[in-house]
Order: structure tokens, then sequence, then C-alpha cells
């Protein structure tokens, strides 16, 4: 049976879509279908901030809803420094509006780390020191130790398609070396996806990109196998 995956999806963000697509590539029944609304920016500065109010992204949610998607994803990390809780309020809200079952790239990484056992962490982000202070605080809230991070301090968010597979991968690299159980890599416009299996390779660490956690969570949520998704990581055998 046909499966649509409703995502929303930052406005100046040029990775995730065709990502999806690359990883959905070998199953035509699972499509994935996007809505847009405003994010030009990633800081902690109000004007940043306000672009993630929940208003503008449920009315993209309201737009996808008209595609007939069995889910609804935010496929972005704000909640990694504006707190969980505002994930879950938005996955509530999406539901009690669109009927469709809904979820979050953070809030399925989350999951994902639960499920793994992983509680010695490592983040790769292209962000600011003040964003990904803020994450690795949230994290650590959350019990999690996190042992290693590197960031690019660039307050994109259509600048962090800029950076290559090969310099996220050396990114991954400088974090495996303080054995983490698992590495994130958390922005949904940059190229980490692909990176996960090589490193996965090298290292035997599983690394969660968060493109992939809102697919592999969406998949799970519309009641399809997200292990079909060969090639992408350890993550769509959880």
């Amino acid at each position: 049976m046909n499966c649509r995956l409703g995502m929303l999806t930052p406005s100046s963000n040029t990775v995730l879509e065709p990502i999806t697509a690359a990883m959905l590539a070998k199953l035509p029944e699972v499509t994935a279908h996007f809505g847009r609304f405003r994010v030009v920016k990633i800081s902690l500065d109000d004007d940043a901030l306000d672009q993630f109010t929940p208003e503008p992204m449920l009315d993209a949610a309201d737009l996808l809803a008209d595609a007939k998607v069995d889910t609804i994803c935010w496929n972005g990390t704000s909640s990694g420094w504006l707190g969980f809780q505002a994930d879950r309020e938005l996955c509530e809200s999406i539901e009690q509006r669109t009927g469709a079952k809904a979820c979050t790239s953070v809030l399925a990484l989350n999951e994902a780390l639960e499920i793994s056992s992983a509680k010695r962490i490592a983040f790769v982000t292209p962000y600011l020191d003040s964003i990904q202070d803020a994450v690795i605080a949230n994290y650590v809230a959350a019990g999690y130790d996190v042992v290693a991070e590197r960031h690019l301090g660039d307050p994109g968010n259509d600048s962090f398609s800029n950076y290559t597979e090969e310099e996220i991968c050396n990114l991954c690299r400088a974090v495996a070396s303080e054995k983490p159980q698992a590495i994130s890599v958390f922005c949904t416009n940059f190229r980490g996806a692909a990176v996960a299996e090589i490193i996965e390779n090298e290292t035997g660490i599983p690394v969660y990109d968060t493109i992939s956690t809102a697919l592999w969570k969406s998949m799970k949520l519309a009641g399809k196998d997200p292990s079909q998704i060969k090639g992408w990581g350890k993550l769509f055998s959880l």
C-alpha cells in the first residue's frame, strides 16, 4: 500500500529534500512531501527564535494535510536549543489540527538513543557557539554525557548546505576519538546522512543524522519497515 510522508521544512533548507528522496529511491511505494515555512537564521537572537513559533509551522502542516499524508514530521532541530517540550507540544498540535500522526527529527533522535542505550554521545553541527552550548545543555539535563563535540560557528541556515560530506566526515572522526556510544550529526541542512555508514564502518560507532532520524520515525509511524532502507547507517535497523 502506498504511503505518503509529510515533512515540515525550513524555507532556506536545500539538503533534506534531495537526501530524503535518495534514501527512498528504492521504495517507490513510500513518498515524501514537503511544506516550507520561513527559517533563514539560526541563533539565539529574538528574530531567529521567533521563526519557530507554532503558528507558521501549523499553517504549513495544514497544507501538507491537504495531500492526505499519513504522517507529518518537523524535519528540523530547533528543540535542541529551545527544549524538547517545544517538539512534544508541536506534535500534539499537529495531530489535533490535521489528524495525521506527528513526529520530529529531535524526538526521533532521542528515541534512537534510548533504543540503542547510548548515554555517552557526541555532536557534530554547523552551529554558533551559543546554539551548540544550548543543545549540549539540554542533553546533559536529560541525562546524557556529551563527551565530544565539533561545530563550525555558522549562523546559517542556507550556508549549512555548503559544507561537504568529507568535511563532516572529518568532524565525525574527531569526536569518534573520545569513544562515544553514538554520534549525532545534528542539523537538517547538513550533509551528514551519507556519512553515517562511512564512519560506522571505520569506527563501529553508530551515527544518527537528524534527516535520517526524521525519515526513520516517519516510516515507523506510518507502519512501514525502516530496515528496507539500506546503505544509510545502523539507525534504519533499530
